[in-house]
């Protein structure tokens, strides 16, 4: 079929940004809009590449393409179609230059909070996990296994994956991170994860994950003692 392999290109990246855009996020925290731009930059580039690896398949992929847009042999509805787009392509670059300049009567929108108050249940709540050497150890081990891919070994959010996500991930050796937050606030945010956050902590959610789907309480709690530790930082308390 002619311009078969266009077609099936564009099929390839609108499936995929369908499935990262909303079936994705039925099963795990919403992928940030920056690294889905890169998947699809990279499946693009993918496509490129395998559609230019000859002279037939070269003319297969861009032949249909400059053929729409020079008009040679078109006939009927594809000219018709050829009018269109060269009429409607500019206009929508206008309505959409026109839309992001023009000023609105919309009020500002709300400003994100860093820190956004937990539920009341877990307002106050004490680690009641003893803070001894081992359990220290432990829960360094445990963040090793499952904070440490995003949020580093070295607790500073310099993690391999750290540059996948808008916001990065906490900086917990800096002293306005966790320094500031009490163990009952670190607690609530690695259970819950981005998913659990108030409409306050929009527009840039955290991707972290629900952690309360795969780590009891007991291991979350000597996380929260490892990463204070690690980092060189006390937790807040009311004293």
């Amino acid at each position: 079929m002619k311009g078969g392999v266009l077609i099936k290109s564009v099929i390839l990246l609108v499936g995929i940004y369908v499935f990262l855009k909303f079936v994705l996020p039925l099963f795990t925290a919403p992928l940030p809009a920056s690294l889905i731009f890169l998947y699809l930059a990279l499946t693009a580039t993918g496509i490129l590449i395998f559609a230019t690896l000859s002279g037939e398949s070269t003319q297969a992929f861009w032949g249909p393409i400059f053929g729409f847009l020079s008009g040679e042999g078109q006939e009927g509805p594809m000219k018709i179609a050829r009018a269109l787009v060269l009429l409607l392509f500019p206009l929508l670059v206008g309505w959409q230059t026109y839309h992001s300049t023009a000023p609105s009567a919309e009020p500002p929108a709300e400003n994100r909070t860093i820190h956004p108050a937990p539920p009341g249940e877990f307002v106050g709540l004490s680690n009641p996990v003893p803070n001894t050497p081992e359990n220290v150890m432990t829960g360094k081990g445990l963040y090793a296994a499952f904070c440490s891919p995003c949020h580093g070994g070295n607790f500073d959010g310099k993690g391999p994956a750290a540059r996948g996500f808008n916001p990065p991930p906490a900086n917990f050796s800096d002293p306005t991170t966790i320094a500031m937050l009490q163990e009952s606030y670190l607690f609530w945010r690695i259970k819950k994860g981005g998913v659990g956050l108030p409409i306050e902590g929009m527009p840039w959610k955290s991707a972290m994950p629900r952690w309360e789907v795969e780590l009891p309480d007991e291991w979350i709690w000597k996380i929260i003692m490892g990463e204070y530790d690690g980092a060189h930082q006390k937790p807040r308390t009311w004293e």
